[in-house]
């Protein structure tokens, strides 16, 4: 399974790219904050580890509780629902700091990150179960799994380790983050 740094950098990377060479391009603005919001997303689904700690005393094993209700595509829908909700009944923005950040926007950007960590889970390693519990049809390509097996108990701590190298070169190539060091 991809770790937690794969899972909030990845569409964090992804959505700052799409912020920087499409929307920015567009004059609209984005705040950097809806990019951070949609990197923590894409550790939501994995909230049901969290749950298990406390399941795991009354004796279910992580195989009933991971990769269950938050791993399916209901998790993201909610969120692309609440947007439309969100859009349609013109909420007030949120106001954080100098920001005023749009609702709508907030639950895309969590629909965003959820279903990104669906897909890597489900390339990268293993399976999902989409519909859970109304099917119980799995989908997943495993890619760790091809690996040999001491390749694969390296693949997530390396994909990490490029992931965040590559995010670094990225941002003093594009934000000159060393002006700030």
């Amino acid at each position: 399974m991809p770790h937690s740094a794969a899972h909030i950098l990845i569409p964090l990377i992804i959505m700052s790219l799409i912020r920087d060479y499409y929307i920015k391009r567009k004059g609209k603005k984005f705040p950097l904050y809806y990019v951070l919001i949609a990197g923590l997303a894409g550790i939501l689904p994995d909230f049901d580890v969290v749950a298990f700690w406390g399941l795991y005393f009354l004796g279910f094993p992580l195989s009933e509780v991971h990769r269950t209700f938050t791993h399916t595509l209901f998790v993201p829908l909610l969120f692309l629902l609440l947007a439309l909700l969100f859009l349609m009944i013109n909420i007030k923005p949120l106001s954080f700091r100098k920001h005023k950040l749009n609702w709508s926007i907030i639950m895309l950007m969590i629909a965003f990150g959820s279903f990104v960590h669906l897909l890597l889970d489900a390339i990268l390693s293993g399976s999902i179960i989409p519909f859970y519990p109304l099917s119980y049809v799995s989908i997943g390509l495993n890619l760790f799994g091809y690996l040999p097996k001491a390749l694969e108990e390296l693949a997530a701590p390396s994909l990490d380790t490029a992931i965040i190298v590559i995010w670094i070169v990225y941002l003093e190539l594009k934000h000159k983050i060393s002006d700030f060091i």
